[in-house]
């Protein structure tokens, strides 16, 4: 028993195991944003001041904001400040996935806080969006960073206000005494909301490993039935490999409505587009079947693996927006995956309203499927051990 070679190399097949799946946890540990872009809008029109001139604080702002943001020229910055003539323009990019939020200065701003050091202040007023359907962590990173800005701001303006009332060496009205609390409010509102439930915000990624799990196990389970049979010829072959596809279309659909029906109906994820959705699962589903497949009829079960590892690697890294992600994570692993258009198609169907139509997630999932049905039937010319011993 001793001399099994087997059992002599367990000791370092676990520290392998436990080497590879280690390295899944490493993009989640301490995540650092690197140019996350937040939109900033500035409509401020200024106020006159006597003896002073015209004043622009919110032009002031957006300027304190984007040198504070400067680093060295070997690191690149937390946030990617966006400029944005309006709100609605600011609006759009949110709409079109990019921004994970906006900060927006209305044209009062100045005006306004102007007014705090007279007897009637009144507040003026940040509205901050937070694009939650992009991204649930990059968004409320996003959101955390705009709220620290302006309650930085608030103490700035707090302590200027009673300095200029202690030089006056006037008393505090009721109202300005109130207004020092808080000179300047914040409004937040969530766009592209991803529901009450926090669950809802990734639920992309959790219908992504049923998904992905059915699709291995369906794929493998035709491939044990085929690869039980003998062939006479090529033409058996190809006929054989064309009822493994259309076995694999039925798949798809019985998974992308059974897993749409299970989410909505038991689970309690938010489906707001039932039919749309069954119907992007379902060609993800069967894009992910012809990959296995085509994967499996060249390398046998010995591609399994291949498939399980990208499970792993890939969850952590879908839950996370790719401006968290190291250089090395974001060029050369979560770009390459496959599952990563799933979860941007879904994000899109779920929280962006947008119905089934063809866009960049379906057009490389279609061309994913395309490219694999090309390999799986390529694999009829390969030679068959079995065919030869039966002649």
């Amino acid at each position: 028993m001793f001399k099994n070679k087997l059992l002599l190399l367990s000791p370092i097949i676990a520290l392998a195991v436990i080497f590879i799946f280690s390295l899944t946890m490493i993009p989640s540990v301490n995540p650092t944003p690197e140019n996350l872009p937040i939109a900033i809008v500035n409509e401020d029109q200024g106020v006159d001041i006597p003896n002073l001139g015209k004043l622009n604080m919110g032009k002031t702002m957006v300027e304190n904001i984007h040198k504070a943001s400067k680093t060295s020229s070997d690191q690149e910055p937390a946030v990617k400040w966006v400029n944005v003539n309006n709100y609605k323009d600011a609006q759009d990019g949110l709409n079109n996935q990019e921004y994970y939020a906006a900060l927006v200065i209305p044209k009062n701003f100045s005006e306004k806080q102007a007014s705090l050091k007279t007897p009637n202040p009144t507040s003026p007023e940040i509205q901050i969006l937070v694009n939650q359907g992009m991204n649930t962590m990059g968004s409320t990173m996003a959101s955390q960073m705009l709220s620290g800005i302006v309650d930085n701001m608030n103490n700035n303006v707090r302590t200027q206000l009673l300095e200029g009332f202690e030089k006056q060496g006037g008393t505090l009205t009721a109202k300005q005494a109130s207004s020092l609390v808080s000179p300047i409010t914040k409004k937040v509102t969530n766009v592209n909301e991803t529901g009450t439930n926090s669950a809802n915000g990734n639920s992309p990624v959790s219908l992504f490993q049923p998904l992905w799990m059915a699709s291995i196990a369906g794929a493998a389970i035709v491939f044990t039935v085929i690869n039980k049979l003998v062939f006479a010829n090529r033409t058996e072959k190809f006929v054989t490999r064309f009822v493994q596809v259309l076995v694999g279309a039925v798949l798809a659909l019985v998974a992308g409505f059974g897993l749409t029906w299970l989410a909505d109906g038991m689970i309690g994820l938010r489906i707001p587009q039932f039919t749309d959705t069954a119907l992007f699962l379902s060609i993800t589903y069967f894009s992910f079947f012809l990959m296995i497949s085509a994967v499996l009829s060249w390398l046998g079960f010995k591609g399994i693996p291949i498939f399980v590892i990208t499970l792993f690697f890939g969850a952590p890294l879908l839950a996370m927006p790719p401006e968290l992600m190291s250089s090395f994570y974001s060029n050369w692993i979560y770009s390459w995956l496959p599952m990563r258009f799933m979860v941007e198609g879904l994000r899109e169907l779920l929280f962006f309203g947008k119905g089934l139509s063809w866009n960049h997630p379906i057009a490389v999932l279609v061309g994913i499927g395309v490219v694999s049905l090309v390999v799986l039937m390529g694999s009829v010319l390969k030679s068959d051990s079995k065919a030869v011993v039966e002649s």
